[in-house]
This record gives structure tokens, C-alpha cells and sequence, in this order.
């Protein structure tokens, strides 16, 4: 069943007490996801505007209790909002530590860190855990299986040469239900086998035309993967 492919934002999805929202995914210029159970609050993806959107949301008191941040790749559209969340939870005075799982080498968020640490060193009233992920391994997070697996998405630099991006999926598990999260992809096996029999995947359909691409998927092409799942949402459509 299809959700929506045409950028409607916000997109919500619910099952009992698993919850996911996509405030917006517009390719270059902001994506941002809210992900919550009764104990956990998880932020996907903080593009530009994310601290405001969850300020609407949820409230100063429960982006307090934000526990973990999943970044799928280091492009600005993805981690554009991550600053300002980080020195948020610092002037609210947050104590509780902050996980940020990201793919390994990617140097966006090493540089954000090394960054804020230095500008706010005699500030940080928390304490930030780098979670590198370089592999497939299954691990959990307030009682919400993350499985990570590898994409497939490229860049082009200096007018016409490839470079591979460091880039992550994640699937969440949590009371029988699952969420598929591609992140930006080119067709790849690896998010076709995690989509499969998922109650919701997230996909994106970034390609400008309906031609195979080496950076984003096609319309046609996300839209099959997502088939494969119970329900899904097409995201990151160019306007």
C-alpha cells in the first residue's frame, strides 16, 4: 500500500505506541524524522529546521530526552540541523549522554564534533558518544532493534568524476513491527532485502528523471522496492 509519493509533509506513521514522522525530506535542502515509542525518542537524519520542528513536536522537555542520533550519510541536507540541536541540549542544560551513529569515514560529522567541542569546550554539560558503524551488526537502543546495512549512493566532483559516499540504512524493530529507512541510495540489494516484508519502508525517489541513476533512485524503482513492504512513503522527490 502506498502512502504517499508526492511530498505532502508531515508524514506520519503509527502502530500502537511505534510512531514515526517525517517533518520533510526535499533533496538539497532539508531532511529531518522524528522516531518514538512510549520510552524511547530517536531523531533520524537532523537536516536544517529539525530543532524547531521538534520543539512543535514534542516539546523543550522531551528533546531532552532524546537518547540517539541516526545519520545516514553527511550530506548538508541530512545533517545540516545537527548544530543547533547539539547546542540546544547544551544551554537546556542536558545531563544524560547523546549517541550519534553515523557510517563510517563519514567526515561531515567528525568535523561537526571536533568543531562544537572546540567552540563550546567549558560549556558541554553532556557528554557525546561518536558511534561509527562499519558493519551489519544488530544492536539495540530502548528496546528498539537497529539493524544497519550498506547503500549505494555517489557524488559527482569536479564536473564528472564518482565518488562513493559513505552511506547507511537502517531498519528499526520494535513489538513485532518494522521501519525500513534507505537514506539516499541508488538501486542496491541490500535495501530490496531489508524493505521485504517490513510494515513500513521509507524510500527515496531522488532521481530528476526516470533513467537509472548512480546517485538516487528512480520513481519506478523506489516505488518497487516499497511494494515489497506493507506500506511505505516515497520521500526526497525532486520538486
Amino acid at each position: 500500500m502506498k502512502i504517499n509519493s508526492l511530498n505532502k509533509y508531515p508524514l506520519v506513521w503509527q502502530k500502537e505506541d511505534f510512531m514515526i514522522k517525517i517533518f520533510c525530506s526535499i533533496p538539497a535542502v532539508a531532511t529531518g524524522i522524528l522516531l518514538k515509542t512510549k520510552k524511547a525518542s530517536f531523531v533520524i537524519d537532523p537536516g536544517d529546521g529539525i530543532l524547531r520542528d521538534l520543539h512543535n513536536e514534542i516539546g523543550p522537555e522531551n528533546i531532552l530526552i532524546i537518547s540517539d542520533i541516526f545519520i545516514s550519510h553527511g550530506h548538508h541536507d541530512h545533517v545540516g540541523g545537527i548544530w543547533s540541536l547539539l547546542t540546544y541540549l547544551s544551554v537546556m542544560k542536558r545531563k544524560d549522554d547523546l549517541n550519534i551513529y553515523y557510517p563510517k569515514g563519514c567526515s561531515e560529522i567528525i568535523s561537526i564534533y571536533k568543531a562544537f567541542k572546540e567552540v563550546y569546550s567549558k560549556e558541554i554539560s553532556y557528554k557525546i558518544n561518536l558511534q561509527p558503524i562499519n558493519s551489519e551488526k544488530i544492536f539495540t537502543r530502548q528496546s528498539i532493534k537497529i539493524k544497519p546495512f550498506k547503500v549505494n549512493h555517489n557524488e559527482i566532483i569536479n564536473g564528472n568524476k564518482k565518488v562513493a559516499v559513505p552511506s547507511i540504512g537502517f531498519k528499526f524493530s520494535y513489538q513485532g513491527k518494522s521501519i525500513c529507512y534507505g537514506g539516499d541510495t541508488s538501486y542496491c540489494d541490500a535495501l530490496v532485502k531489508n524493505a521485504k516484508g517490513c510494515d513500513l519502508s521509507i524510500i527515496e525517489a531522488g532521481a530528476r528523471n526516470n533513467e537509472t541513476s548512480e546517485m538516487h533512485l528512480t520513481i519506478n524503482e523506489a516505488t518497487n522496492i516499497g511494494k515489497l513492504s506493507k506500506e511505505y512513503f516515497l520521500v526526497h522527490i525532486p520538486k
